[in-house]
């Protein structure tokens, strides 16, 4: 199965590209020179989003690769002094009470021409923590938790120069379920609530990304499984994001996810809705209240087959299905400018 999904990606790159080949020539040639098409989301500054790199500059820039260096190294002090160290019922800390290298990554982008990519390694405690979740391996021969321990992203892609954009890539990717950032340095909080821990920190498959302004990206999915290095069953997972930035203050997003992903259960099927949205409501750089943001974050889901129900109205087959959300404000403060310019209060 998983020979399939990848013969099928190739086969999509095949087949998209004489059409968008043909699409993005017609398109360049209504364009009038004196409206030059700028990247999507590149009219405002969203490093105050959370889940984002704060970064808007990279200080390793080359032509043809970005590169990126992540160092996360955590102490959680534990008041009970425990025999045992372990933190359960967190995807993103594993130990208490010590000093811990969380995640060190080291990669980057690759841009030259059309072709994309992307490569960043998790070493450290992600590498066993991230795979440990995943029981989609126990699924054929080979031993996916090993051949992928040491990679958090790992595609490659192609770019094609119709709207504003449209990019497809191939690999394993970052999740947006959740609004959280699998790397918590791009959070607004390091330990994200119970709704964003326990949802998918990355998919395994192809993602399509079109750009049909600047403001706004349409993304459908195709992937092997909720946070699975293989596929479960017979059937792919299958997912979308819409995300519209209006305006600088403004962003509003919506991820939906379909899937047969539970392991030997290949008759009942999960449904999950994502949506967020961040606003900004101040920016005063002279004042020493600089900035303010804050996020609301609904999910909703349910499952249906093999003994439940998505809505059960009998008593015979309970229904499984569950609402949560939860609400961020930050507040920033300007901080000594030989530190760094803003620091969170």
């Amino acid at each position: 199965m998983r020979r399939w999904l990848t013969r099928k990606s190739v086969s999509a790159v095949v087949l998209l590209a004489p059409i968008l080949r043909a699409t993005a020539q017609g398109a360049a040639s209504a364009l009038p020179d004196s409206q030059p098409r700028r990247a999507p989301f590149a009219f405002a500054d969203f490093t105050w989003l959370n889940g984002t790199s704060r970064q808007s500059v990279s200080v390793l820039d080359t032509k043809a690769f970005t590169g990126e260096f992540r160092a996360d190294v955590s102490y959680i002090a534990q008041s009970h002094h425990p025999k045992d160290h372990t933190l359960v019922g967190t995807s993103e800390s594993g130990r208490t009470s010590e000093v811990q290298l969380q995640q060190l990554g080291i990669g980057g982008d690759f841009h030259y021409g059309r072709a994309r990519g992307r490569i960043m390694t998790q070493f450290g405690l992600y590498s066993t923590m991230t795979p440990r979740n995943d029981a989609s391996p126990g699924r054929g021969q080979w031993d996916l938790s090993s051949a992928y321990r040491y990679l958090s992203e790992a595609y490659g892609g192609y770019h094609w120069d119709v709207l504003h954009g449209i990019n497809l890539d191939a690999g394993i990717f970052m999740s947006y379920v959740g609004l959280f950032s699998y790397y918590n340095f791009d959070n607004w909080a390091y330990q994200p609530s119970y709704v964003s821990s326990n949802t998918p920190w990355f998919f395994n498959g192809v993602r399509l990304q079109i750009y049909p302004s600047e403001r706004l990206k349409i993304e459908p999915w195709i992937v092997n499984g909720w946070q699975s290095y293989g596929m479960f069953n017979s059937a792919p997972g299958l997912g979308v994001q819409v995300l519209y930035r209006p305006t600088a203050v403004l962003s509003i997003l919506s991820n939906e996810y379909w899937g047969r992903d539970w392991l030997g259960t290949p008759d009942r099927w999960r449904l999950h809705s994502d949506n967020s949205l961040e606003l900004k409501y101040r920016e005063a750089p002279g004042s020493g209240y600089t900035r303010g943001a804050f996020s609301l974050t609904v999910d909703a889901g349910c499952e249906e087959g093999n003994g439940v129900r998505c809505a059960s109205h009998t008593s015979n087959v309970p229904a499984q299905d569950f609402l949560g959300f939860m609400i961020y404000d930050r507040a920033w403060s300007r901080a000594t400018s030989s530190v760094s310019p803003w620091a969170v209060v």
